[in-house]
């Protein structure tokens, strides 16, 4: 059994903004330079970022996410029907022990949600056009635009059921996909919070007060993951990366993956899992045993938070252990995050974030050959 995976080494999709970019947007929001700037300058920024990734031997190569300020928001807000509202308040947690208060920007339905022209499809056809290897395009969850809010974030007078909203959610998420695939993407991946976060007991809590059930939850999110791919060509590699929080090399839930594994792996219908376990607040590997044939789970064993280098001997007997509830030819490597799931970028150096994929790419080298 094989991964669709183009390769053993992958990594999550974002990387630290380079000082080009970040000062060209706060140029545009400042209206000092045109969009047409903003672009030009995106553009180079991309293009060495596609070398760089090459180099590096990465297989899956993105655009660094450098065209967004936030993961989720600049996609989501491209939708008819979309507002954005202030986040759930709550304090990210780090190493230092210095709590980072921090409210990720929420998603409230103000209309019906339309998809009402491409959203990644320039984006796609210019890194397609400097990639030699293959082109991934990252995209936020449908769930995002759920979850933060819930159902106090959608209208009645607008949906009336929920089923009307998720069908419509649903049917946005096909036509995107249809029309990145139309364009030649045979590589997106979802990013989800909030499986994860329904992993945490304290925002089990919190979603319940926000009448979310959190042990429905993972089901209904399920089903509208998989009515987002349902017409996604056979040969395109369907995607998740589950994520507790990344906001300058802090993070926002905890707790491993029990409660979500069982429906996540076996009624997702989901080429490749990414899944964070680069440290304690993630849990063991036994979820893992969940894990059906023909699925690839790719284990985020490398931090994005901090710079320290793990050690390849670490890194390889920890996936020895996951192997002893999922096969090794099911699993991969990758790191646990993105390196900049907003602007702002975790704390660590180009420096660092290049040894971090280098030694990615050669543990997998060196396990999977």
């Amino acid at each position: 059994m094989t991964t669709k995976l183009p390769l053993r080494a992958d990594h999550v999709g974002s990387f630290l903004r380079p000082r080009s970019v970040i000062e060209a947007r706060a140029h545009r929001a400042a209206n000092n330079i045109s969009y047409e700037d903003l672009r030009a300058i995106e553009d180079k920024a991309i293009a060495e970022l596609v070398k760089w990734q090459e180099d590096l031997g990465l297989e899956a190569i993105t655009d660094g996410e450098f065209r967004r300020y936030f993961f989720h928001t600049d996609f989501l807000l491209q939708l008819s029907g979309v507002e954005e509202h202030g986040g759930i308040a709550k304090a990210f947690k780090n190493d230092t022990g210095t709590d980072v208060h921090f409210a990720p920007p929420k998603m409230v339905v103000s209309g019906k949600i339309e998809h009402v022209k491409p959203i990644q499809r320039a984006d796609y056809e210019f890194l397609a056009k400097h990639v030699t290897r293959t082109p991934k395009v990252a995209i936020p969850s449908p769930t995002m635009l759920h979850f933060r809010a819930g159902r106090a974030g959608i209208p009645e007078d607008v949906y009336p059921t929920m089923e009307e909203f998720y069908a419509d959610v649903a049917q946005a998420y096909r036509e995107e996909v249809a029309d990145l695939a139309a364009a030649g993407c045979r590589y997106i991946q979802m990013d989800d919070t909030n499986l994860a976060y329904l992993c945490d007991d304290s925002h089990r809590a919190d979603a319940a007060a926000r009448g979310v059930d959190p042990n429905d939850t993972p089901r209904q999110y399920a089903k509208l993951i998989n009515e987002s791919f349902a017409t996604a060509p056979a040969d395109m590699i369907k995607a998740i990366h589950l994520c507790r929080g990344n906001f300058r090399s802090s993070w926002a839930a905890e707790g491993g993956y029990e409660p979500v594994a069982e429906i996540m792996f076996n009624e997702l219908d989901i080429d490749a899992f990414f899944l964070e376990y680069d440290d304690p607040r993630s849990g063991d590997f036994a979820p893992l045993r969940f894990l059906p044939k023909g699925k690839t789970v790719v284990l985020g064993l490398v931090t994005t938070k901090l710079g320290d280098l793990e050690s390849k001997d670490d890194i390889k007997r920890r996936i020895d252990e996951a192997a002893k509830f999922a096969p090794l030819e099911q699993l991969a490597l990758s790191p646990q995050c993105g390196f900049a799931s907003t602007v702002h970028g975790n704390d660590i150096t180009t420096e660092q974030q290049a040894a971090k994929i280098r030694l990615v790419v050669e543990v997998a080298d060196e396990v999977w050959g």
